[in-house]
């Protein structure tokens, strides 16, 4: 998506990851989801004093009110693999899910999801994907973005 609007692209755990030199889950192991997320708004509210970026966030990021008003001042995309999808990407993701390290991932799963889909449903387009390469989704969203702006009043000059 980033190389096709000649934009960069920023992953935020990644960049918390470089920025700590810990991982996420040693962030949430030692200093809890808390610390965890004053870092992810710290990066965030970073990346929001530029322009021209496609940023990867986690899931949990919509959880705050002032990191809304920071996607906002862009464009917001859910993309939404669907509960069933991702359950079974998260079943084949070797990396920790500090969220979903209980005797019952599925439950935990769920509950995330019933807390935060209100959350993510007000973000300016809702994708579902399913087994569609980086490529495809991209032109997915692009699609998605043309009709979007097709469909705005602009006022007259």
């Amino acid at each position: 998506m980033a190389k096709e609007l000649g934009y960069r692209f920023i992953d935020i755990d990644q960049q918390i990851e470089k920025a700590t030199q810990r991982t996420i889950s040693e962030i949430f192991q030692s200093e809890g989801e808390s610390i965890f997320r004053s870092f992810e708004s710290e990066v965030l509210k970073e990346i929001g004093q530029r322009h021209s970026f496609v940023v990867a966030t986690g899931g949990g990021l919509v959880t705050s009110s002032i990191n809304w008003g920071i996607l906002h001042q862009g464009l917001s995309i859910w993309l939404d693999p669907g509960r069933n999808r991702l359950l079974k990407r998260l079943q084949l993701d070797t990396s920790k899910r500090p969220l979903l390290e209980t005797k019952n991932p599925t439950i935990a799963l769920d509950d995330l999801l019933k807390q935060r889909e209100s959350m993510y449903s007000k973000s300016d387009l809702h994708i579902k994907v399913e087994d569609e390469s980086p490529e495809e989704v991209s032109l997915l969203i692009l699609n998605q973005l043309t009709i979007l702006i097709k469909n705005q009043n602009f006022p007259d000059e």
